[in-house]
């Protein structure tokens, strides 16, 4: 429910209340000052789930990420699991710390 409400800023101090009724049935109260707006009453954006992925995604886009700029092939993802290879980059401690599967 998007309906918008147009009040100048004398009217939205007599009428604040209203205006705040207005927003909590999620109506956009716009607030006006010699006819420009100024301000805007709403209702607050509820996000469930945590993060807002298409927010990031438009971000990202904006400001040219959305692609990496190299390639994640096969080829270098059997490198990475290579345990010789991670052991050169990581120190050869890198597995210590894991449990022995053996056992």
């Amino acid at each position: 429910m998007e309906v918008v409400m147009e009040l100048s800023v004398r009217e939205a101090r007599a009428q604040f209340a209203t205006a705040l009724a207005a927003a909590e049935r999620g109506e956009r109260v716009t607030i006006t000052k010699n006819g420009k707006a100024v301000a805007e009453i709403g209702p607050p954006t509820v996000k469930k789930g945590g993060l807002d992925f298409a927010r990031m995604q438009r971000v990202r886009e904006q400001m040219g990420l959305s692609k990496p700029d190299y390639p994640l092939d096969e080829a270098w993802r059997k490198k990475f699991d290579d345990p010789a290879w991670t052991r050169e980059i990581f120190g050869p401690e890198y597995y210590d710390d894991e449990p022995d599967a053996s056992k």
